[in-house]
């Protein structure tokens, strides 16, 4: 009688906290038709994450337990299903995908949807053909892959649903997240003029990656602050950290015709600025054909600086979860899936 081989994985039970997380001994998942088995080298966490993990989508992606979670991901194909003809064992291949329980939000990720079954893990299976996994090139390290997916999908989205231009002034909040990472590098690069929000110990950080101007939110009114400097006047807000009814003095400093643009959970209603001649949107970083290698040719020519704050092996993978719940990080927190 055969026994399944086994894999290393971070194992939810149940919802709740990342405390709740364990490490533990589940079965290799096996490629079904058109999809490909992955031997994990690095996962990114994000804290989407958390919010899934936490029941906050349980409408949305009722998860299956026990589950695996994690969804940026780099490292090498080791199987294919039936009919995959665009990759090949030994490919080195990079990407993000959602849980199979959140299929309706992975539509909205990619075309055909993105689907895992969890990169915290040794290995895991996706979809083949959807834009949202891509070749890794040569040069770009599998931990710097693994960081850059979700980050620079979003932030892609970000400049697309703006339409910023040289010279347009943008308020950036929660710039020292890994979206912000990728976002303040591409608007610089696209000549806007960045205020960015962050704390004293992370000035220095942000004016690194493309602020032109900081806003210490724990010393002053981000508000007041951004008001007396330029009274009415941005082309516009892009939230990457605040709740949604925490926005409602930030459209006194856009001017006319200007954006709110939001990444976070839970979104501002639109409806709720309703009286202002601005645009407000809540954007989803959905990957196009030809993005993910137009992110790893960014990063490689340093356009998009590596954003990678902290490291863990798989061994210490919960603690890196609750890191990410708990302490305060720059940029991206990789878990590598050491041998």
């Amino acid at each position: 009688m055969s026994t399944q081989a086994t894999m290393r994985a971070i194992v939810a039970h149940g919802y709740g906290p990342p405390t709740g997380l364990t490490l533990a001994e589940v079965p290799i998942p096996e490629p079904g038709p058109g999809r490909i088995r992955v031997r994990i080298a690095a996962t990114a966490l994000n804290p989407a994450d958390l919010n899934t993990l936490g029941g906050a989508f349980g409408d949305l992606v009722p998860l299956a337990f026990p589950h695996v979670p994690g969804s940026d991901f780099a490292g090498t194909v080791t199987d294919v299903g039936a009919g995959v003809t665009r990759f090949a064992p030994g490919d080195e291949v990079f990407g993000v995908a959602l849980p199979r329980a959140a299929v309706g939000m992975a539509a909205m990720l990619a075309d055909p949807p993105s689907l895992t079954t969890g990169t915290a893990a040794e290995y895991a299976v996706f979809e083949a053909d959807s834009p949202a996994l891509a070749p890794r090139p040569a040069g770009l390290s599998a931990e710097r892959a693994a960081a850059l997916p979700i980050v620079g999908l979003t932030a892609l989205a970000v400049l697309r649903a703006g339409r910023f231009r040289a010279g347009d002034r943008v308020l950036v909040i929660g710039a020292t997240g890994g979206v912000g990472s990728a976002v303040l590098p591409l608007l610089a690069e696209a000549g806007v003029h960045v205020i960015a929000t962050a704390g004293a110990v992370d000035a220095g950080w942000v004016r690194g990656l493309g602020a032109g101007e900081v806003v210490d939110h724990h010393a002053v009114d981000t508000v007041a602050d951004v008001a007396r400097r330029y009274p009415a006047s941005l082309h516009g807000v892009v939230n990457l950290a605040l709740p949604g009814d925490a926005l409602t003095g930030h459209p006194a400093l856009i001017r006319p015709g200007g954006r709110l643009l939001n990444i976070a959970f839970p979104a501002p209603d639109p409806a709720d600025f309703a009286d202002r001649d601005i645009t407000v949107e809540t954007v989803y970083g959905a990957a196009r054909p030809g993005d993910l290698d137009a992110l790893a040719a960014h990063a490689l020519a340093g356009t998009l600086p590596d954003p990678i704050g902290a490291r863990y092996t798989l061994a210490d993978g919960v603690r890196a979860y609750v890191a990410l719940r708990e302490e305060h990080t720059r940029g991206k927190i990789v878990v590598t899936i050491d041998d």
